[in-house]
């Protein structure tokens, strides 16, 4: 995980500076880390899946440990990072019985996680840089293990806004989702699902009880890749809507 940002740099006002960043959304961090943990939860309960052991990827400064623990139930959560300021944040804030943090070695997969989950990591890493650290994913999973990848939308010209104020994003390169696909499918995960989140801004919450119909459409500020290391009781089944657009009423994005 070679990232373009020092994040040591940034770590003790990281979150002030996506703030900032936020501000035009009238939502704060929160609200989209709730979301994405709302979403993926509901994805997994439809595979029938129960993560056991998870790693947040590229973790940061731990903020988003609670909503994991919250709506994941991990039994041992590992948050990653090579920002070594934030992971001494984490563990101050964040670290407990169930959760660790430690510095991202690229040799240091094991094959024991059940759910690697990722949000906003891979627009930080230089393209020629992206494979070394998917293979370092794929190797952590076990066989049949999911991989949750959320990035930012670059088809949403609010996105694009909001990362042009953000210091922290001045040298990310987005990728597109059918990018990020390719870039999965290239080292041999099996691509169950590509949904977009966070459409409407709060001045119209309202019409929030809309984005789960919408979540096939290109429109959202993020989207979520659910990936599978493939094993013997999974065949490759292409990206499919495994929930259909009935099904999810997700909490975290449906807020008044």
């Amino acid at each position: 995980m070679n990232q373009g940002t020092d994040f040591d740099t940034y770590a003790e006002n990281y979150d002030s500076l996506l703030a900032k960043g936020l501000l035009i959304t009238g939502e704060d961090k929160n609200y989209y880390a709730r979301g994405r943990l709302v979403w993926l939860a509901r994805r997994l309960r439809m595979l029938h899946e129960i993560p056991r052991v998870v790693m947040d990827f590229g973790c940061g400064t731990g903020t988003g440990v609670p909503f994991i623990l919250e709506h994941l139930g991990p039994t041992r959560l590992v948050g990653v990072d090579i920002s070594v300021r934030s992971l001494e944040i984490a563990r101050r804030d964040y670290g407990c019985e169930r959760v660790e943090f430690t510095l991202w070695r690229q040799d240091a997969a094991d094959g024991q996680i059940d759910l690697v989950f990722s949000n906003g990591v891979f627009h930080h890493i230089p393209p020629n840089k992206r494979d070394p650290v998917v293979r370092h994913v794929y190797r952590a999973l076990r066989p049949g293990g999911l991989f949750a990848l959320w990035e930012n939308n670059p088809w949403n010209p609010g996105t694009r806004y909001i990362m042009r104020r953000c210091p922290l994003d001045k040298d990310a390169k987005m990728l597109a989702p059918h990018e990020t696909k390719h870039l999965l499918r290239s080292h041999g995960f099996e691509i169950l699902s590509t949904d977009f989140l966070f459409i409407f801004p709060r001045v119209l919450r309202q019409l929030r009880r809309m984005e789960p119909i919408l979540a096939k459409l290109p429109v959202g500020g993020q989207y979520q890749v659910l990936v599978r290391k493939p094993d013997e009781r999974h065949s490759n089944t292409g990206d499919t809507n495994i929930v259909s657009a009935g099904t999810i009423s997700d909490q975290g994005t449906s807020q008044s």
